[in-house]
């Protein structure tokens, strides 16, 4: 007779057409199970099975050292075995239902060094100027025109940890060029004041001029970034130039508009700014949504201290 693992094999393989390596992976959490609790990988038992011998797989498993995500994964393989016993009246209840969720840990934003920013920047005035050289672009003034634009675009997302949305659905009424801010629109409709850096500021200013070339509108309900028709540009025409300014620069291709924003973030925590400001400024309703960035910054500081201090290694 076959055991009541072989049966949820065979099922697996006959019924729900389960690759191989899906049920290989199946067939070897439910024996590690077996193996850490009964410490008997052909244990056949699964009747005798009880909540707390579930609860204790999870504690191994955490003690071994297993990701939250694997262990995720050990525990949907036994409440669907568990699952087909009821199923098949192998048996009357699952002991891994009601465990509490294991939460996967949210991966660390990925940030740009302030290095990265420069020469993401240069790398903006070096493909433009080639363009015109190569003739990629249609003319010098349309090549000037994407240049000061995509610049301008860039600062302007690091200096206020802008989202690309957020960005290209700005207008010009919304810069206020005395106070040094912009009015932005974020999530839910919800208005925030971004601060403008002066490097920023001077991006915008040289982008002005050459925004008027293309027949752009002036009025304050105009939009701020266009096209070369003088429309809004959209956010998926400035990505696509993101890849080239990437290439040319030598920085990594998945870098994003986003990854500006997460080093707006960090790099003002990295600098002392408090974390309940930080929230402000990026238009976060929950104070946990921003503490993320305080893990990438304690990141940063062992690796810093890594590399740096004689008696760390």
């Amino acid at each position: 007779m076959k055991s009541f693992l072989e049966r949820f094999l065979h099922y697996l393989e006959t019924e729900r057409n389960s690759s191989t390596h899906t049920v290989s992976a199946y067939a070897r959490d439910i024996r590690e199970f077996a193996i850490k609790i009964r410490e008997d990988e052909k244990f056949d038992d699964w009747t005798t099975v009880d909540h707390d011998q579930a609860r204790t797989f999870v504690m191994k498993l955490f003690d071994a050292g297993d990701s939250k995500r694997s262990i995720q994964r050990k525990l949907s393989a036994m409440r669907s075995f568990y699952r087909f016993l009821i199923k098949h009246n192998l048996a009357e209840s699952n002991p891994f239902s009601g465990l509490a969720p294991i939460k996967s840990d949210k991966p660390l934003p990925v940030v740009m060094s302030i290095n990265d920013i420069d020469r993401l920047i240069a790398g903006v005035k070096e493909y433009w100027q080639q363009a015109a050289i190569t003739g990629l672009s249609k003319t010098e003034d349309s090549a000037e025109f994407a240049m000061a634009r995509d610049t301008a675009m860039i600062e302007l997302i690091y200096s206020g940890g802008l989202r690309i949305g957020e960005t290209v659905g700005l207008n010009l009424g919304d810069i206020d060029n005395r106070n040094g801010c912009v009015r932005v629109r974020g999530k839910g409709k919800k208005e925030r004041l971004a601060a403008i850096g002066t490097q920023a500021e001077n991006a915008l200013s040289a982008y002005y001029p050459q925004r008027k070339t293309v027949g752009a509108e002036r009025n304050p309900d105009a939009p701020l970034f266009v096209n070369r028709f003088g429309t809004r540009l959209t956010a998926r025409s400035f990505q696509r130039n993101l890849k080239k300014y990437l290439m040319i620069a030598g920085l990594p291709p998945d870098f994003t508009p986003h990854k500006l924003r997460h080093s707006f973030a960090t790099h003002l925590l990295d600098a002392g700014a408090d974390l309940r400001s930080v929230q402000e400024m990026l238009g976060h309703e929950n104070l946990s949504t921003t503490q993320i960035y305080t893990h990438v910054s304690a990141e940063r500081m062992k690796q810093v201290y890594k590399d740096s201090h004689p008696r760390a290694k």
